[in-house]
């Protein structure tokens, strides 16, 4: 079936669960079309593993003992361990690195059958928003190659829009499922923080790491999260005492009466929202107009759905970006001292004694914004600082939480755009890191708070490049996201358009 790569990971389920085709085509397909790597998305395949898997999966469904997900193919973020591929963080340091165990994330989707297809391309420790840290080249957005991805798991969302894979992984410590989301014009869903392990998972920043799918539409994410979620108590400190959950039991539930919150800051450029023109203008520096068309129309189709629109207000916004930029290098200055070429990754071929075989080591192993964010951490972190910054930081993210919950007093669901604009061009923010990180105005204040949020397709903007809607839940409402956005693609197709010659 020449069109598989095409289907989406329910339809490539139905098929394999009725024998129509077998995972071992299902897997060769797929293999194939990564010949050559397209878009450097890819870190490591190794065909051999994947067929090996595929021919377990066959077994399986010839015996009846298939998983849910039995013989679809995934590939991973390449932050996640895994046993059979190579996991380097999308760093020089760990070039190479074989881990004894695979992540807990990884095993689950095993588990529910899936077939993996390899590990992806990220930006450096998932440290960037548009996949140009990475120490192995930057990925390609599928629907224009001279502009990024988004990141940090920008490899995840290029292979779901080039028809690289039907599913991916990826990681959001402060957006990186969502921006890479919505730079492709594909779904991905952040659960509530500990919902999924993050055994395994390469620390970033452990307060604000968590991992989530990334595919063409929410059915196929909620799908994938059912596998992912559940306890790992035992390994994971911050994973929470709550079951596994069918996700996909509440998909087609209607959405009338839905109160669908639209913060006011959040509308661009500083103009009045159309639908609460008594309400005074807030200033949102930077959106694009046809990102903010994009979003409006989005707003319409729900309220065709029977959604009602209300007014909020998140007035820290835009106090997540000093936040975040405090709290997340403060994490990683500390989880990245790990890597020290002592016991794994790379170590300095010339140095005089311990402490200088650190200092080269470290020089050499990690790039540029990985050794920036070390240092503003270690910075934040130092005597006379901490108070001044750590803890200022820490007082204000929970301000930013308390938004959040008086908005939920008001509305079910909040919705706006991922992004202030579409995917830039490479290059265009080089020698400028502030103006990256100003990119994530709108993913950062729900990852600071813990909450469940997720890009859904929403059209398409300058120069016809995709734009994400955001949907943003209260703890633990990940099936009433996916429901909402269910609804929405069921009305509208931007979800299943691709790029041209996929």
């Amino acid at each position: 079936m020449s069109d598989l790569h095409q289907l989406s990971v329910k339809a490539l389920a139905d098929l394999l669960k009725s024998g129509q085709v077998s995972a071992v085509e299902v897997a060769t397909r797929f293999l194939a079309r990564t010949g050559g790597n397209p878009h450097n998305a890819f870190l490591d395949i190794d065909s051999e593993v994947t067929l090996a898997q595929a021919r377990a999966s066959d077994a399986k469904l010839a015996d009846g003992t298939a998983g849910p997900l039995e013989g679809v193919p995934v590939a991973h973020k390449d932050v996640f361990v895994t046993r059979d591929f190579a996991t380097t963080a999308g760093s020089k340091i760990l070039s190479g690195y074989r881990s004894p165990f695979d992540a807990t994330v990884v095993q689950r989707l095993r588990t529910a059958g899936m077939v993996t297809l390899g590990k992806l391309n990220c930006d450096e420790f998932a440290m960037g928003s548009a996949n140009e840290n990475s120490a192995y080249g930057p990925v390609q957005n599928p629907w224009d190659t001279s502009r990024v991805p988004g990141g940090s798991s920008g490899g995840s969302a290029a292979v779901v829009a080039a028809g690289l894979a039907p599913a991916a992984t990826g990681t959001d410590t402060g957006g990186s499922i969502r921006q890479p989301a919505s730079f492709c014009g594909i779904t991905g869903i952040k659960p509530t923080y500990g919902r999924a392990s993050r055994y395994g998972m390469i620390a970033y920043a452990s307060s604000l790491d968590q991992a989530g799918p990334m595919a063409r539409s929410a059915e196929d994410c909620a799908l994938l999260l059912s596998a992912m979620c559940g306890p790992d108590l035992d390994r994971d400190s911050t994973s929470l005492d709550m079951p596994a959950e069918d996700f996909t039991a509440s998909l087609n539930r209607p959405i009338e009466g839905l109160r669908i919150g639209v913060p006011l800051e959040w509308w661009g450029n500083g103009v009045q929202c159309a639908w609460f023109p008594d309400m005074p203008a807030r200033r949102s520096e930077g959106v694009q107009v046809e990102v903010q068309i994009a979003i409006e129309n989005a707003l319409k189709e729900f309220e065709k759905l029977g959604a009602k629109l209300v007014p909020i207000s998140l007035p820290r916004t835009e106090l997540s970006i000093p936040v975040y930029y405090i709290i997340a290098p403060a994490e990683a200055s500390s989880n990245l001292s790990r890597f020290d070429g002592v016991k794994f990754g790379h170590r300095a071929k010339d140095y005089t004694d311990l402490v200088d075989m650190y200092k080269k080591t470290r020089a050499e192993g990690f790039g540029n914004e990985v050794k920036r964010r070390i240092m503003t951490g270690a910075y934040v972190l130092s005597h006379g600082y901490y108070d001044a910054y750590y803890l200022q930081a820490q007082k204000i993210r929970r301000m930013i939480a308390d938004d959040f919950q008086r908005a939920f007093t008001e509305c079910d669901v909040i919705a706006g755009p991922v992004a202030p604009s579409v995917a830039w061009k490479f290059g265009e923010n080089a020698g400028d890191p502030v103006a990256d990180y100003l990119a994530d105005i709108f993913t950062l204040p729900a990852s600071l708070a813990g909450l469940p949020a997720m890009s859904v397709p929403a059209g398409f903007g300058a120069q016809g490049m995709p734009v994400g809607l955001q949907l943003i839940g209260n703890y633990f409402k990940e099936a009433q996201l996916l429901n909402a956005a269910h609804r929405l693609q069921q009305a509208t197709d931007f979800h299943l358009r691709q790029p041209e010659g996929i």
